[in-house]
């Protein structure tokens, strides 16, 4: 088996479950490859203890990433940094020669989005692919190969988003995501908007214009001092965009939420696709349950109810008939990132990363929104 040796920078949420991911390795089965974290990075000297705890292969652990690239055995880099630091960490990272993993949104706006697509560009042999880990569930697997076998017919439409309510209670400080600064124009969409438009991409629905409404609901929040200040970003997003049927050539609605004021909701993905021939619906609110929708001209319509096991694109030791979590599509995302640079290619269209080209659609998309707006226009994308 093959060892690709890790650096990961921003030791958060995402870069521990990222360790976490690494440390059962040996969960998935027929892998021919796989993570050691050799290197860490963060500001926070404090956030090394856990990872040196729990990871001996570490022999750096630095606030200065650009020791961590100047390390020749550092094979991949993890970047979960926030997304003012995406264009300087990201060209770094790709000018080094190393192997990148970032998070979305890529750029914390279009130029810098630019900028690091022409990095990559110029660096033909280093891979890079963006985190979203809403398809590897066994459900949305299930439904992109219902894409793939045409099941739907023509579509009708398709909505996808991701609602949580983590900034609900007015009292929480504020975090850097509310801050324009640091997180950008996009508020909600560059935090969140990756997940949805995952899947839709994947199928090649790319919307071709967008009529965007969007809130930012709680304007002030105490910040760790207890001093009001103000919230610059965006709380919520809608986005009602046109995209086309590339098996019929028609269009059809795309609507894609992103929200993290979402009353009763805690961390919730869901997807629906209607189609002429059938339907089928997911939400991470069950996330085992899948809903399908099949009929043939005027026959009774029911929607059937499918409890999914633990059927993921990477098999693992895990019995079938269990229930498949977040942990699990995080530790699926990454096989998929390693499966990909070692083979060529993704294992399936629906198993593998975001791309790149992607995350530059995304772009396109958010400012298209931003000036729909502004303007309250439908804008091209």
């Amino acid at each position: 088996m093959r060892t690709v040796k890790v650096g990961v920078i921003g030791l958060g949420l995402m870069g521990r479950e990222f360790g976490s991911a690494a440390a059962r390795w040996c969960h998935l089965t027929n892998m021919n490859v796989r993570p050691e974290i050799v290197a860490v990075c963060d500001a926070n000297e404090g956030l090394f203890g856990w990872f040196e705890d729990n990871f001996p292969t570490i022999k750096t652990a630095t606030t200065d990433y650009k020791q961590m690239l100047a390390d020749p055995e550092v094979e991949v880099v993890y970047c979960a940094v926030p997304h003012n630091l995406h264009e300087q960490f990201y060209t770094d990272i790709i000018k080094a020669g190393k192997h990148l993993m970032g998070e979305k949104p890529f750029g914390i706006d279009k130029p810098a989005n630019d900028a690091i697509m022409k990095c990559i560009e110029e660096h033909p042999d280093v891979f890079v692919r963006c985190t979203s880990h809403f398809p590897f569930f066994p459900p949305m697997q299930r439904i992109g190969q219902m894409i793939e076998d045409k099941a739907f017919g023509q579509i009708i439409e398709v909505n996808s988003g991701f609602l949580h309510a983590s900034d609900l209670n007015p009292d929480k400080p504020i975090n850097w995501k509310r801050i324009l600064k640091i997180n950008g124009k996009y508020g909600c969409m560059g935090d969140l908007g990756m997940h949805p438009c995952h899947m839709p991409f994947r199928a090649g629905w790319f919307p071709k214009s967008v009529r965007a409404v969007l809130s930012n609901i709680m304007k002030q929040r105490p910040d760790k001092d207890g001093n009001i200040v103000p919230c610059e970003t965006w709380d919520n997003a809608t986005l009602l965009c046109d995209a086309i049927d590339g098996n019929t050539g028609e269009p059809f609605p795309l609507t894609i939420k992103t929200q993290r004021i979402a009353p009763g909701e805690t961390d919730t993905w869901y997807f629906e696709v209607k189609g002429t021939k059938g339907c089928a619906r997911w939400s991470a609110k069950n996330p085992r349950r899948l809903e399908i929708l099949e009929y043939t001209g005027g026959s009774l319509q029911a929607w059937q109810q499918i409890d999914m096991g633990w059927t993921p694109a990477f098999g693992g030791i895990t019995g079938g008939i269990f229930e498949f979590g977040f942990s699990d599509a995080i530790q699926q995302l990454w096989a998929a990132f390693l499966y990909e640079l070692t083979e060529g290619k993704p294992k399936s269209r629906f198993a593998g990363c975001v791309t790149p080209e992607e995350v530059a659609y995304s772009h396109r998309l958010f400012t298209a929104a931003l000036k729909s707006q502004q303007n309250t226009t439908t804008e091209m994308v």
